[in-house]
C-alpha cells in the first residue's frame, strides 16, 4: 500500500483504516535528516465532520521546556526553535481521556508496511499537535481510533485533517501532525474522535460507539 503524498481520507467510522492498512508513523525526536527529502508537511483532504459534544503519554527521557538541552535537540532537528510542551485541553468521554498537546515540530517517518519516508517540519511550522487517548481510570492507552483535528482564528481555518497514528518512544502512542499558525493569538481546536475499531473486552461494550467532538480554545505564542 503506498500512502498518498497531498492526500488524506477522514477515517470516520472506519477508523480501522490506518491500523488494518498496515500504516505505521514513527516519530523521530530530535534527529538530523537521514533519509529522503519530502515536502514540508502533509496537506490533509477535508472531510464534513460527524456527530456530538482531550492518555497522556510520559515525557521521560526528553525536556521540551525551552532549556539548554532542549535548544540542543531542536538545533539537530535543523535549526528548528524549542517549543515548550503545553497542554492544549483536556475533556473525557465515556472514561476516555482526551488529552491535546503540543510540542516541537520535529521531523518523522512515514512507514506503509514495505517503505519509509521522512517528513521534514516546514520552515514556519508551529508546533507538532499531539493527541492522546486513554482509560481515564487506568491510564492504559486506547488505540485503533482516528482523530480529526480543526485549528481556526476566528472565522479562518488555520489547520484541517487527519492527525496520523504515531509512535515514540518518548511520548507513547498518539495522533499527530505538525502544525503552522500565522502567529501569537487565540485558537480553537476542534477535535472529532471515531471510535476505536477493534475486538473489544467486556468492559467497553457499551461505551465509544458514536464519534465525538471535543472543542478547547487556547493561547499560542511562538517561542522567541
Amino acid at each position: 500500500m503506498q500512502v498518498p503524498d497531498r492526500t488524506r481520507c477522514h477515517l470516520g467510522r472506519a477508523g480501522l483504516a490506518a491500523a488494518a492498512a498496515g500504516l505505521a508513523v514513527i516519530i523521530v525526536a530530535g534527529c538530523g535528516s537521514s533519509g529522503p527529502a519530502t515536502s514540508a508537511s502533509v496537506q490533509q483532504g477535508r472531510a464534513a465532520p460527524a456527530a456530538t459534544s482531550a492518555g497522556t503519554g510520559g515525557m521521560s527521557g526528553m525536556n521540551m521546556s525551552g532549556t539548554k538541552g532542549a535548544a540542543s535537540s531542536g538545533m539537530a532537528a535543523g535549526g528548528i526553535k524549542p517549543v515548550p510542551m503545553q497542554v492544549l485541553g483536556t475533556a473525557t468521554w465515556q472514561g476516555m481521556k482526551i488529552t491535546a498537546k503540543a510540542m516541537t515540530a520535529v521531523p518523522f517517518l512515514i512507514y506503509n508496511g514495505t517503505s519509509m519516508r521522512e517528513v521534514k517540519p516546514a520552515k514556519n511550522a508551529s508546533f507538532h499537535l499531539m493527541v492522546f487517548l486513554s482509560d481515564a481510570q487506568t491510564g492504559v492507552v486506547i488505540p485503533y481510533a482516528s482523530v480529526w483535528a480543526t485549528i481556526t482564528e476566528g472565522a479562518k481555518t488555520r489547520f484541517d485533517g487527519s492527525l496520523w497514528p504515531m509512535i515514540s518512544r518518548y511520548m507513547g502512542p498518539h495522533y499527530g501532525d505538525d502544525v503552522s499558525l500565522p502567529g501569537a493569538g487565540t485558537y480553537k481546536l476542534a477535535l472529532l474522535v471515531s471510535p476505536p475499531v477493534s475486538a473489544r473486552h467486556m468492559e467497553y461494550q457499551d461505551v465509544w460507539l458514536k464519534p465525538h467532538k471535543a472543542s478547547f480554545t487556547f493561547h499560542w505564542k511562538p517561542a522567541s
